[in-house]
């Protein structure tokens, strides 16, 4: 029996990883050229460990309109079903492996240019440096700022409107679900995507600290952390180069040694793919020169080989023309001779007149 003839508004269980590997071929198909998969992989139970991921999660399921779909939303985005995840300044795409792969916008209104100046003001003064920043480990006081329904960061549910063009007709499927706590684990990884979906500069919540403080409070120097310099550089656009003359002089000259040994290395292989290149051209040249050469030797040939037939039917003609020639003179010896003899028998055989 058909799934029809049961019931017109479910379509049959399909496994998890059938569904997955299916989707995941879809989203590729779909994805414009040049453009990767970046699928959502959480390990654990948790979908978000970091401050910013779990206050967004959090803040998310304080909407009692979403709490009958986030529970099937939870287990999609632990499950893998979330094949892409791309945010960007005011916008979230995604697509979801579920019967079949859907295709899900969430646009978020970016956060105005008066709050985002308040914030700035109200923290910089309460933010101890940029690691605690990035870890979470802030006063009450910032964190409510900054998670504010009304004056944080986190986007007001008439600032968002979502889409997903599976069939539930309910305002948060479990697909839009899914991928709102997608967004949470993404920013575990890289809060400062929380910073480019709201369309502010994160470097403004901290140039104020940076300015009236030393460099040496705001950084956090001396205090463990997870974060690298390199991450902070990455995520503020700040230089963290040290002041003091150490090491790094020394690093430099090994990557400039290196960067002219790779160079180097680049050079000599365009040099062999340009000789490359050029024996090719002259092999199709020299190919090009000897089928031309044999085209006008069999050109040659075949006029000395009509010359030769016109020669042999002219000389056919000939011997033709002579024989006939002579049949002719045979003919006309035999009636000569016929001729000759024809009166004298007359004569003989003529009865005489009297």
């Amino acid at each position: 029996m058909s799934w029809n003839s049961y019931s017109s508004q479910w379509a049959p269980y399909v496994p998890v990883a059938q569904r997955k590997s299916q989707g995941s071929a879809k989203a590729k198909k779909r994805l414009k050229k040049g453009e990767s998969l970046a699928p959502i992989k959480i390990s654990g139970r948790k979908i978000a460990t970091t401050f910013w991921g779990a206050q967004w999660c959090e803040y998310m399921e304080a909407y009692s309109d979403y709490d009958n779909r986030l529970p099937r939303g939870r287990t999609y985005a632990r499950n893998g079903s979330i094949a892409h995840l791309q945010i960007e300044s005011g916008k979230v795409t995604a697509m979801v492996c579920g019967s079949d792969l859907y295709l899900i916008t969430i646009k978020i209104d970016k956060l105005p240019a008066k709050r985002w100046k308040q914030l700035c003001s109200q923290c910089a003064s309460s933010i101890h440096s940029v690691i605690d920043l990035m870890r979470g480990k802030l006063s009450d006081p910032v964190i409510e700022r900054l998670t504010d329904p009304d004056q944080g960061m986190f986007p007001k549910g008439q600032e968002i409107r979502m889409h997903c063009d599976c069939p539930d007709g309910a305002l948060l499927c479990k697909h839009l679900a899914a991928v709102l706590y997608g967004v949470g684990n993404r920013l575990d990884a890289s809060p400062e995507l929380l910073f480019t979906l709201r369309g502010v500069n994160q470097t403004d919540l901290v140039a104020e600290s940076l300015a009236n403080s030393e460099l040496s409070d705001p950084i956090g120097i001396g205090e463990e952390s997870n974060l690298h310099s390199g991450d902070l550089e990455s995520i503020f656009g700040i230089n963290l180069a040290p002041t003091a003359q150490t090491k790094a002089p020394a690093k430099r000259k090994t990557k400039r040694k290196s960067s002219k040994k790779k160079t180097t290395k680049k050079k000599a292989v365009k040099k062999k793919a340009v000789k490359k290149v050029i024996k090719k051209q002259t092999t199709k040249k020299k190919a090009a020169k000897k089928k031309t050469v044999k085209k006008k030797g069999t050109a040659k040939k075949t006029t000395t080989q009509k010359a030769n037939k016109k020669k042999a039917s002219k000389k056919v003609a000939k011997r033709k023309t002579v024989k006939k020639k002579a049949v002719k003179k045979t003919i006309k010896k035999t009636v000569k001779k016929k001729a000759s003899k024809s009166p004298a028998k007359m004569k003989r055989g003529r009865p005489s007149i009297r």
